[in-house]
């Protein structure tokens, strides 16, 4: 057997965050982790769907970019949007 050949393997501090709230569309259960990794943009877990995406305000600015990442409809990625518009900057 080969040795392994690894990029990196860091064990780091983070900050997780879960939120549920509840929008016009469905619900929304995310879990946001916060490090200094990935360049300052923080990891988005939805929870319901099982996909996550590595999110900045630049990306929040991509059109269609939420749309893409967790598979969801321009209505309920409008509904994330404006959540994570206030906290991601």
């Amino acid at each position: 057997m080969s040795d392994r050949f690894f990029l990196y393997d860091d064990t780091i501090q983070a900050k997780t965050r879960f939120v549920s709230f509840m929008g016009e569309e469905q619900r929304h259960d995310l879990a946001l982790l916060y490090s200094d990794n990935h360049y300052g943009k923080v990891i988005i877990m939805d929870m319901q769907s099982n996909r996550f995406a590595i999110i900045g305000p630049d990306d929040l600015k991509e059109e269609g970019y939420l749309e893409f990442a967790f598979g969801i409809s321009e209505e309920k990625a409008a509904e994330l949007l404006d959540f994570l518009s206030e906290i991601i900057y």
